[in-house]
């Protein structure tokens, strides 16, 4: 296993624009690391520095001990898996698997015994004779991984790889993806734009933005701490809902003139340096009224759209000038144009400096559970 490290690297095609800028970041030996944004934030350019196909205008890049700014991709021991495949169509299953070993003059006997292995763990015994135009895109997946896995490189790069395929066997092999990284030990620097694949598969994420930083952290601590409303709106589905505010007195926080959120006095002190605000909740968070509820933070709003999903319900509706949305578990009964009170409660909610974007308070009553291992062993 080895780390890879980033320091201060940069990336630019006409000297001008850095389209990756001031990238630091230490990915550890057998870590599972996404790098996740939208598209154009400059992942699949880092992915591909990484490996030795584009060149790193400033900064080092570090494998294991060694400064790789300069290997080629043939020295820097990685594997890669393209989001096409890339696979050779006129090549068995098998060769393209041994392909790499061939090319590296592995002895034969020694080619054959790693393409069996690998074929067994990923269940392409049976297809190791096929073209790749008689397979189904999952199983054109198992074989660009096999070539990857078969050259034992102890870094694996992976770019977008599961985006061509249909969402249940997306969620197979996210799942498949994991569980072989864990049992080869292998460093995986994984990309997608895909903020489920992200939270689901990493042991810490990277969040781009325009070729910037904007959070590196566990899944799960990035969903509740998000650092930036950008972060906030990205991660999440349906995304965190975010809107403008102010500082009432230091007593309330008002949005869009339509509901305040009572500040409890143990809390009023960091917001004094900021009145100006950004407030965002996510739609889980967002909760039902009362009927007879007289507080401040109650509001009536009019459902605009209903999605029953089987389990949960999701619906939108306006508040100010911004269309929200809230998720509640189970099944409700409830139509376009129904009127439905809801409340904002004061520590389920995320506040912003409006102006340098900054996070000044998360959620303070996320329910989180902790399993009794006596109870069940």
């Amino acid at each position: 296993m080895k780390k890879v490290e980033l320091v201060d690297v940069s990336k630019s095609y006409d000297k001008k624009t850095n389209v990756i800028s001031n990238i630091n970041v230490t990915i550890e030996p057998g870590e599972f690391f996404v790098l996740v944004g939208p598209s154009g934030c400059g992942k699949s350019t880092m992915l591909r520095m990484i490996a030795g196909l584009e060149d790193i205008t400033g900064g080092i890049l570090r494998i294991g001990d060694k400064e790789a700014n300069l290997l080629p991709p043939s020295k820097r021991d990685i594997s890669m898996v393209f989001q096409n495949y890339a696979l050779y169509p006129h090549l068995s299953v098998e060769d393209n698997i041994v392909f790499g070993l061939d090319v590296k003059k592995v002895p034969k006997p020694e080619r054959k015994k790693r393409c069996q292995d690998v074929a067994e763990m990923l269940g392409l015994t049976d297809y190791l004779q096929r073209k790749p135009r008689a397979l189904s895109g999952g199983q054109r997946q198992r074989v660009a991984l096999a070539r990857a896995i078969v050259n034992q490189a102890p870094i694996c790069l992976m770019d977008e790889p599961l985006s061509n395929l249909d969402a249940k066997l997306r969620a197979h092999m996210r799942s498949e993806i994991r569980q072989i990284q864990r049992k080869l030990g292998m460093t995986m620097i994984y990309v997608t734009h895909d903020q489920i694949e992200a939270m689901t598969m990493g042991d810490r994420i990277m969040i781009l933005h325009d070729g910037e930083i904007q959070q590196i952290g566990a899944p799960i601590d990035i969903y509740n701490k998000p650092a930036n409303p950008f972060v906030a709106t990205f991660i999440g589905s349906p995304s965190m809902n975010i809107a403008n505010a102010v500082v009432q007195d230091q007593k309330t926080i008002a949005i869009a003139d339509e509901i305040s959120i009572p500040i409890p006095k143990d809390e009023q002190s960091i917001l004094s340096s900021s009145n100006q605000l950004l407030v965002g909740i996510r739609p889980e968070y967002i909760k039902i009224a009362p009927k007879d509820s007289k507080d401040i933070n109650r509001v009536l709003v009019e459902v605009l759209n209903v999605e029953v999903l089987g389990n949960e319900t999701v619906f939108s509706f306006k508040l100010g000038d911004s269309e929200w949305w809230a998720k509640w578990t189970g099944q409700w009964s409830m139509t376009i144009g129904d009127t439905i009170p809801i409340l904002l409660d004061y520590h389920s909610i995320c506040l912003f400096d409006a102006e340098t974007e900054k996070l000044l308070k998360a959620p303070s009553n996320i329910e989180q559970h902790v399993l009794n291992q006596e109870v069940v062993l």
